[in-house]
């Protein structure tokens, strides 16, 4: 996925990296969306990952914790995918899906014991 991102940060003008969110839709009923950043929102979470900024939406973060991004290219599909610890379910299509937020409390305990 690194590599994916730096290659659309070159190649368009002004651009500082992608910015993951979710939104209400499809039949699972949420969507994650992808986006060109060409102005970071300091409130928005910022990783960097060899060389490449992604940065998550706030109201979105609960729900991507712990999310692995990757980039897929077959026959069928193109895109980035992606493997989240809080997704409950997803459509059959794998285009929407169902999230739940991050158990904070639960993952401070496990990280203590």
């Amino acid at each position: 996925a690194a590599d994916r991102v730096r290659e659309i940060v070159a190649t368009r003008e002004n651009a500082h990296g992608i910015r993951l969110g979710i939104k209400k839709g499809g039949c699972a009923g949420m969507e994650y969306t992808v986006d060109l950043v060409t102005e970071p929102n300091p409130k928005d979470d910022h990783i960097e990952r060899d060389g490449a900024h992604v940065y998550v939406a706030p109201e979105a973060a609960l729900f991507l914790f712990g999310t692995e991004m990757d980039f897929e290219q077959t026959t069928l599909r193109t895109g980035f995918t992606f493997k989240n610890p809080n997704q409950s379910s997803a459509c059959g299509c794998g285009e929407s899906v169902e999230l739940k937020p991050a158990d904070l409390k639960a993952l401070a305990e496990a990280r203590a014991s």
